[in-house]
């Protein structure tokens, strides 16, 4: 299957430049002006639309195997196609947990056959599981996933010489939820004397409170240093974090690295009036100083990755009250079309946004032959229109879950195809019924 796209304006490794674009079956085999139509078996004409990699999101939360009520592989990475998401890394806390080697390997394979988006999955740490953790293949494996504040079922990892074990022992990348659970159970307990468990939602970001995240991550970053892991510090929230990460080394250099969510460049503590629990996330949306020095941080590259941690919960279980509302929502489909709405409004370049969403995941993780629009490597594409209006509805919406926190939000953007390894996946608002989802594979030593 050979596809031209023609006329596109593609941004790619800082720049922005108009050309045109050949795929040969699942690679880009030409960048260039001009290029042929002859023998091609399709033809975009992209004129006034923008061509960029697919999007790389680090962390997302889809639900399957044992959780698949409020979300699957098929729904959410449907959903993240629609978005531009052409690979996705899911975390192990499903039912059963992803904390051995088969477990892990039962998730692939239903990927492999489900998947409409690339995918890795990701190694689940406890207290006792480092002989499992040992055995991950650091070839077709994202990396290894800790806990270092609750979560679902074992995985809270909070022996200190546990964590000094894992730390020193693999050699993979370790991506960290850093939350200090004593600091948010002693939180947690106050307003409770108070409330009982009606407390209200404002409350939510001092119970998980910038002391919990800090006390978490710097403690993390000092394990890292001591030990020489290699750490990854997902969903950064608080200003004082940023103060952790550096930005005066190359990215490939960095032992140590972080990610920010779209929700915590977002909202702020002033939403949890109106959008109460639905954007009820740990770590917990803080205050506007936070947002502001997290965008701080991503624009001058200490936070280096923007991610989603898209974790669907039905809208019935988003209604309980806050000590029995689960935290986590649905962004995957919708990353990409924030952050373009971002550069809109002045905040951030196209270049900025493809190199934390595309390139930097790619780099970070290692991953082979994609996140670039490059000669050889993988087709995974996506042609944005910046000038059509785009308006979240409950008709547009593809997640199993069926509601997003940001219902009624307009975009000035939209995106109107989407690649999966050569194959056009999404077309102006149709998904294919094709899944050519692969898994993602890593070059690392």
């Amino acid at each position: 299957m050979r596809t031209l796209i023609k006329n596109a304006e593609i941004v790619n490794e800082n720049q922005v430049f108009k050309g045109d674009l050949l795929i040969e079956n699942d690679f880009i085999s030409k960048i260039g002006n001009n290029i042929s139509a002859g023998n091609v078996d399709r033809v975009i004409d992209a004129e006034g639309k923008y061509l960029l990699p697919g999007v790389i999101d680090d962390q997302v939360h889809f639900r399957e195997p044992g959780l698949t009520w409020k979300g699957d592989i098929e729904s959410e990475s449907r959903a993240a196609v629609a978005g531009g998401v052409t690979s996705f890394m899911e975390q192990p806390n499903t039912v059963p947990n992803a904390v051995t080697q088969e477990l892990l390997e039962e998730k692939y394979r239903i990927a492999a056959e489900k998947s409409f988006a690339n995918y890795s999955f990701m190694m689940g740490g406890t207290n006792d599981n480092l002989e499992e953790i040992l055995k991950t293949n650091p070839r077709n494996v994202a990396g290894i996933k800790l806990f270092l504040g609750s979560s679902t079922g074992n995985m809270l990892v909070d022996n200190p010489e546990t964590l000094k074990e894992i730390f020193s022992k693999t050699k993979m990348l370790i991506a960290v939820h850093c939350e200090d659970e004593a600091t948010i159970r002693t939180n947690t307990e106050k307003y409770k004397k108070e409330y009982g468990d009606h407390i209200p939602m404002k409350f939510h970001h001092l119970i998980r409170s910038k002391e919990a995240c800090y006390i978490s991550s710097s403690k993390a970053v000092e394990l890292a240093e001591k030990t020489g892991a290699r750490l990854h510090i997902f969903h950064v929230s608080t200003a004082k974090e940023t103060a952790l990460f550096r930005n005066d080394i190359p990215l490939k250099d960095k032992k140590i690295t972080s990610e920010v969510c779209v929700h915590h460049l977002t909202f702020t503590d002033a939403d949890y009036e109106t959008k109460g629990t639905l954007i009820k996330w740990n770590p917990a949306v803080k205050t506007q100083k936070d947002k502001d020095g997290l965008w701080e941080a991503l624009l001058d590259d200490r936070i280096d990755v923007i991610a989603t941690d898209h974790a669907p919960h039905t809208w019935e279980e988003k209604q309980h009250v806050y000590t029995k509302a689960p935290s986590g929502g649905p962004l995957v489909q919708h990353s990409l079309l924030i952050m373009l709405e971002n550069f809109r409004n002045g905040k951030i370049s196209l270049e900025k946004i493809v190199e934390k969403m595309c390139h930097n995941p790619a780099i970070l993780f290692q991953i082979e032959k994609r996140g670039f629009i490059r000669e050889g490597y993988k087709a995974d594409l996506v042609l944005v229109d910046l000038k059509e209006n785009f308006t979240v509805s409950k008709e547009n919406i593809l997640y199993k879950c069926g509601w997003s926190p940001l219902e009624g939000t307009e975009f000035h953007s939209k995106v109107t195809h989407t690649f999966v390894n050569g194959h056009l996946v999404f077309e102006n608002g149709k998904v294919s019924e094709g899944k050519f989802g692969e898994r993602l594979l890593f070059h690392r030593d």
